[in-house]
């Protein structure tokens, strides 16, 4: 763990990021955890989400969506 500090930079709060931590890309994608901020690379590919999906319980759809039903509507034209 490194220590920083944090200051204002116009209206927005800035972090200055240590040498070590340092990111090859110019945009990244900022996660609020509780009381963490997490920094992080954005995604390339679908791959998190695949690992995301894979990873939840069998039984999350068990119960089914329970959405309602469509509305019937006149067609447009």
């Amino acid at each position: 763990m490194a220590r920083t500090k944090a200051f204002r930079s116009g209206n927005s709060l800035a972090v200055r990021i240590p040498r070590e931590f340092s990111l090859d890309v110019g945009d990244v994608e900022i996660v609020s955890r509780g009381d963490e901020l997490v920094i992080r690379k954005p995604a390339r590919d679908l791959s998190r989400a695949f690992d995301l999906l894979a990873s939840m319980p069998k039984d999350f759809f068990k119960g089914g969506r329970r959405q309602p039903k469509s509305q019937e509507r006149p067609p447009l034209g």
